[in-house]
């Protein structure tokens, strides 16, 4: 097997494992060594592709902003104004969370972990501030197209 073909599947051996230890036993409570182990990677192996536990929690938390992305994008390009689209999202709410497959709560034990760490905490906050923009962006995209109104 190519070289870059066996990175990558130790890659995504490392984060499948560390989606299911996360999940079961919580962000702090899960190892690196456990998530090796289940992964049959040595801790070598880890620290080539992530350098601490919370770099591979962030790539996870990242795919599942990824998946809310699409959907978004997927819902703007899917109707013809600002409120059809705030519409459509709001639908969207549901798959919002199958996409998360089990991981707000490990979400919000880190974020509580994350208030110590700075840095982290930066890191996890930013999608949300872009989340922020984006929809004050088409709520004034709305308003200028006169699907929305300006209320207080």
């Amino acid at each position: 097997m190519p070289h870059q073909q066996r990175s990558e599947e130790t890659h995504a051996a490392i984060l499948r494992a560390a989606l299911e230890a996360f999940a079961a036993a919580g962000y702090e409570a899960a190892s690196v060594d456990a998530i090796c182990r289940a992964a049959g990677v040595s801790k070598g192996a880890f620290y080539h592709h992530f350098p601490t536990k919370q770099a591979l929690f962030l790539e996870l938390f990242e795919d599942w902003l990824k998946g809310i992305d699409e959907r978004l994008a997927e819902s703007r390009v899917a109707t013809g104004n600002a409120a059809e689209s705030l519409l459509h999202m709001a639908g969207m709410a549901r798959g919002v969370f199958e996409i998360a497959d089990g991981r707000v709560p490990m979400f919000l034990e880190f974020w509580t972990q994350a208030r110590l760490e700075p840095a982290v905490w930066a890191a996890t906050i930013a999608p949300y501030r872009r989340y922020q923009s984006y929809f004050e962006g088409l709520l004034r995209e709305g308003m200028a197209d006169g699907s929305l109104r300006q209320i207080d």
